[in-house]
């Protein structure tokens, strides 16, 4: 997530170009990121009720009360559409029993509001489905993750990978882990190695 990206972009530009590899990236990954990424899902998953979960991530507020960084550019009454939206449809939306359900009703649900774009369907999805114990189980790409996915040789058109598509050493992280790498490093993945042509074609889309 782009809230802590410049921090971790500064620890990643340390390590020379020719030293950065895959498991240069995990390890820094798991060593600066994934305690404050768990945290602000943990955040969402402490929530009292579906509803406050919805409350808290339709405006995408994190524990402080801020909004996240990445979504800063939506204007309030987008915002408030969205949660208005999200609100009248808690029962569907308490219903899914998988990430890939929850993300597909989002998507139905928000991408019609002007102003909303593949990214916040994405981090609104994965903020309400920690607190319904739902979790991505392959990496959905939009934006700066597709970037990343380019990078690494996969058309840039496909809207997901499985995690077996991807380098070894990324595969020790889970799916919601390596969306943030494919970001956050998306510009140190284009000096690392390309991925093998087989594993190129059996990119799939969701």
């Amino acid at each position: 997530m782009l809230s802590k990206a410049k921090h971790l972009y500064r620890e990643c530009t340390r390590i020379g170009a020719n030293d950065m590899n895959y498991k240069a990236i995990v390890q820094i990954y798991i060593a600066q990121i994934r305690p404050r990424a768990d945290d602000e899902l943990n955040w969402f998953r402490q929530q009292s009720t579906l509803r406050e979960a919805i409350r808290v991530a339709a405006p995408a507020i994190n524990s402080k009360g801020k909004r996240y960084s990445h979504q800063r550019r939506l204007s309030k009454p987008v915002l408030e559409t969205a949660l208005t939206l999200l609100l009248e449809n808690k029962t569907k939306i308490g219903q899914c029993k998988s990430f890939d359900e929850l993300h597909t009703l989002l998507d139905r649900l928000l991408t019609p509001i002007k102003g909303i774009g593949e990214l916040y369907v994405y981090d609104t999805a994965l903020r309400i489905g920690s607190r319904l114990g739902v979790l991505p189980q392959k990496i959905y790409l939009h934006a700066g993750t597709c970037e990343g996915a380019r990078a690494l040789g996969f058309d840039g058109k496909i809207k997901a990978l499985t995690v077996a598509q991807l380098p070894k050493e990324l595969q020790q992280l889970e799916p919601h882990e390596i969306e943030d790498v494919l970001c956050i490093f998306k510009d140190k993945l284009v000096k690392t190695q390309k991925m093998p042509e087989e594993a190129i074609s059996r990119s799939w889309c969701h």
